[in-house]
């Protein structure tokens, strides 16, 4: 079974590499030498069509890769929308043309890109593996409503038990059940993404800034239109602080409320966009040194970092989630003190929140 597990690891591994053009891959010739640098950010970068794979010279070899829709819309001639092979190997089509995977017009005039590029692609179809798998399981709990969950259920329902107990209702208190759909949802999203972006050929969703900005976004603008008023008057008249200290805490406070959704979007992008780079550079060494004797040795190291990437994979989908649900939970939580100076409660239990 060991024999096996290590086998299918090399056979899902080995693909990714080879999703990058044969220019990167083949043996580097005194003409056009090979770029390390040019390959892993051809591969953790977006662009306009889905690239598999290429056998043979890059010019002349064999392309493996699906075009997806150019969208784009230029005040002087109006929406323009056709496939992106019309714009391969540089060539250009109704006077637009891809230079380094950014749309620009031939004349220079401005250009807005709405195109369907290869996480766009995969964001839709990671969405719609959600809804198909999500649907089956609450279509799971209805049909086994009071007796053991069966199928796909029973294995969503411990990860979706624990969401609940061990970070919602941990992290947010008695309203916790108001963002469990939510929690829920980034959850499984990064986590799926992530995992998706491990198989051959797959996208860098996860591994884009502008996706996990998004994230950070609707994790602040919930936190924020959330919040009491007990959460704005520790940012504008903190306990325990001087009046005359308030004109400097205020500017530091409010820094903290844009810097928070600021550490998740860079910590899951860093630490997505890490993996990849890490195992491409240790494949780069086989075309660096232009030695096959050197390929066990990267191949190794380059597979033990793509199945620990399996659990970063789940960890980051979890620290994203708790510290989003800790966020929540900071802004919803209640005024205890005033209740402990009155007697109305119990000086030795321990407050939710900070």
């Amino acid at each position: 079974m060991k024999r096996l597990l290590i086998f299918l690891f090399c056979i899902l591994s080995l693909p990714v590499f080879a999703q990058e053009p044969a220019a990167t891959q083949a043996e580097a010739t005194d003409a056009e030498a090979f770029s390390p640098g040019e390959m892993i950010l051809h591969h953790i970068g977006d662009a306009h069509e889905w690239h598999f794979a290429t056998l043979g010279d890059e010019k002349t070899g064999t392309h493996f890769s699906i075009p997806l829709p150019i969208i784009a819309y230029q005040p002087s001639k109006g929406l323009s929308v056709f496939s992106s092979s019309n714009l391969a190997e540089g060539k250009a089509y109704n006077g637009l043309k891809l230079e380094h995977e950014h749309l620009i017009s031939e004349d220079g005039s401005k250009v807005y890109d709405f195109s369907i590029t290869k996480n766009v692609a995969s964001l839709i179809l990671s969405a719609a593996l959600l809804l198909l798998i999500f649907t089956a399981v609450a279509r799971g709990y209805r049909k086994n409503h009071g007796s053991a969950p069966k199928g796909i259920q029973s294995f969503f329902e411990v990860i979706i038990t624990f969401i609940r107990d061990e970070v919602a209702k941990k992290s947010i208190g008695p309203k916790y059940e108001r963002y469990m759909p939510y929690l829920l949802t980034i959850f499984f999203f990064i986590w799926f993404n992530n995992l998706l972006g491990l198989m051959p050929g797959a996208a860098n969703l996860t591994g884009n800034i502008a996706v996990t900005m998004t994230l950070a976004l609707m994790t602040l603008f919930i936190t924020l239109f959330s919040s009491n008023k007990n959460y704005w008057a520790h940012i504008f008249a903190t306990p325990g602080v001087p009046k005359l200290l308030l004109p400097i805490m205020i500017p530091v406070e409010l820094i903290g409320v844009v810097v928070k959704p600021f550490s998740l979007m860079v910590r899951l992008f860093a630490n997505i966009t890490a993996g990849h780079i890490v195992i491409l550079s240790f494949i780069s060494l086989i075309f660096i040194f232009k030695s096959i004797f050197i390929s066990p040795v990267t191949l190794a190291f380059g597979l033990f970092i793509n199945v620990l990437e399996l659990l970063v994979a789940i960890l980051q989908a979890y620290i994203f989630t708790l510290l989003t649900a800790m966020y929540i939970g900071g802004a919803v939580e209640e005024h205890h003190d005033a209740d402990l100076q009155m007697g109305g409660g119990d000086a030795s239990a321990p407050a939710h929140g900070h």
